[in-house]
C-alpha cells in the first residue's frame, strides 16, 4: 500500500479507486473476498483520502453475468449494497465507468466481450448499464442516504466530410445517451427514441427511465486527444482498422480528428460548456491523460486545467480535475486487445530498477 502513502504526500483528498465486482466476487456474490479491499479502504480512511469508488470499469463483470444479460443490473445492485454495508462511510460512487464507451466497444465494434457488431446488442448493453447504475445507487442510498453519483463518460464530438453529415449528426446525438437516459430526457420526442425502439428497447422500459430519472450529482467528463473523431467516406486513404459500416450504407472511416488537417477541434472548454448548457449539473473532468513525453503530458494537463478555470470564471459549476491514472496504464494503445505490456506512465512512473512507484521529476 505504499502507493497510497505516496498519493497522500501529494495532498490528495479525493481519489477515484476500484472496488471491482469481478475481483471481489469472481465466482459468486455468496462468497466474496474482501481481503484486498479491506486493507486499502482502511488505509485510505487513515490517510484522510475520500475514495470515489468504481464498481465496474470497462468489462462485463464476473463470469456469471455479462453486459447484455438480464442478470447484470440486479447483480450489480446486490454487489453495490454489499459494498455500502461494508463501508458505510464511503460517499461517492461510479457504479459503471463510461457506459456508452463500453457499450460501443462491446456491442458495436466487437472489441470487447461479447464482441458484437450490431445495434440491438449495443442498445441492450447500454440500457443494462443505465438500469445497473440507477439500481446500484438506489441500493447504496438505502444504506447511506448521503451517497452521491459521480457518473463518468467520454464526451467527444464527431466531425465529418459533407457526405457523412447524417452519420455525424447521429453520433453527436448518441454521445449524450448515458446522461440523457439517467436524467429522464428520452421520451417519444427525443431524437433517439425511434432508434432505441427499433433495436430492442420496449416502450415500457424507456418510459420507466423517463418517469424515474436518476440524474448524477456530478457529471464526470473524460476527454482525450482521441475523443473527437472524423468520418470520411474516402476510406481507401486509411487503414482497414478504422473502417465502419452502418445499415448497408456507405463505408467510411472513423479516425482521430486531431490527425486530420483543417479540422477545428471543439476542445474541452466548448464540450464542457455544451454539457453544462444541456444539464446544468456540477461537472468534473474525471480523466486527463496523454501518452507522450512528460513535457507533453504536462501541457495536456495545463490545457484541461485552463479550460476548467475559464469555465469556472464564466459561472459554470466546475468541481475538479482528475489526472488519470496516477500510476499510468498498460496496453491501452491496443484497447486491451493485446497483452504486450505497453506502459504509459502517469504522475508516478512504475519503471525503474526496483519496480516501485517513482514520482516523475517534472510533475
Amino acid at each position: 500500500m505504499e502507493d497510497l502513502d505516496q498519493f497522500a504526500e501529494l495532498g490528495i483528498s479525493k481519489l477515484r479507486y476500484p472496488i471491482l465486482w469481478e475481483q471481489v466476487a469472481p465466482e459468486s456474490l455468496d462468497n466474496p473476498d474482501w481481503t484486498w479491499t479491506d486493507e486499502r479502504m482502511a488505509r485510505l480512511r487513515e490517510l484522510g483520502i475520500d475514495p470515489i469508488v468504481t464498481l465496474l470499469h470497462h468489462g462485463s463483470g464476473p463470469r456469471y453475468t455479462a453486459l447484455h444479460e438480464d442478470s447484470f443490473a440486479p447483480g450489480l445492485a446486490r454487489f453495490a449494497r454489499m459494498v455500502a454495508e461494508r463501508y458505510p462511510w464511503i460517499k461517492h460512487y461510479t457504479p459503471v465507468n463510461e457506459p456508452l464507451t463500453t457499450a460501443r466497444f462491446s456491442g458495436l465494434y466487437g472489441i470487447w466481450y461479447p464482441h458484437a457488431f450490431d445495434d440491438h446488442t449495443f442498445v441492450r448493453i447500454q440500457l443494462n448499464h443505465i438500469r445497473g447504475v440507477r439500481d446500484a445507487m438506489k441500493a447504496i442510498r438505502e444504506v447511506n442516504p448521503e451517497a452521491q453519483l459521480v457518473q463518468t463518460e467520454d464526451l467527444g464530438k464527431t466531425h465529418c466530410t459533407p457526405g457523412l453529415a447524417w452519420q455525424a449528426e447521429f453520433e453527436n446525438n448518441r454521445r449524450w445517451l448515458t446522461f440523457d437516459l439517467l436524467c429522464g430526457y428520452i421520451d417519444r420526442h427525443h431524437p433517439f427514441w425511434g432508434y432505441l425502439r427499433e433495436n430492442g428497447a420496449s416502450e415500457a422500459e424507456l418510459l420507466e427511465l423517463a418517469n424515474d430519472p436518476f440524474p448524477p450529482d456530478i457529471l464526470g467528463i473524460n476527454y482525450y486527444i482521441t475523443s473527437e473523431r472524423f468520418l470520411d467516406e474516402n476510406h481507401h486513404h486509411f487503414d482497414e482498422h478504422h473502417l465502419r459500416r452502418r445499415h448497408g450504407r456507405t463505408d467510411y472511416v472513423d479516425v482521430e480528428a486531431v490527425r486530420v488537417r483543417l479540422v477545428e477541434l471543439a476542445g474541452p472548454h466548448d464540450l464542457l460548456l455544451e454539457a453544462w448548457e444541456r444539464y446544468h449539473l456540477p461537472i468534473a473532468i474525471t480523466e486527463v491523460h496523454l501518452d507522450c513525453t512528460r513535457e507533453e503530458q504536462m501541457r495536456w494537463l495545463q490545457y484541461a486545467w485552463d479550460a476548467a478555470n475559464q469555465l469556472k470564471e464564466e459561472g459554470i459549476d466546475m468541481r475538479a480535475i482528475t489526472v488519470w491514472s496516477l500510476l499510468g496504464a498498460y496496453d491501452w494503445n491496443s484497447l486491451l486487445t493485446q497483452e504486450g505490456a505497453f506502459y504509459e506512465s502517469g504522475v508516478f512512473d512504475l519503471r525503474g530498477a526496483h519496480l516501485a512507484p517513482r514520482r516523475c521529476s517534472k510533475w
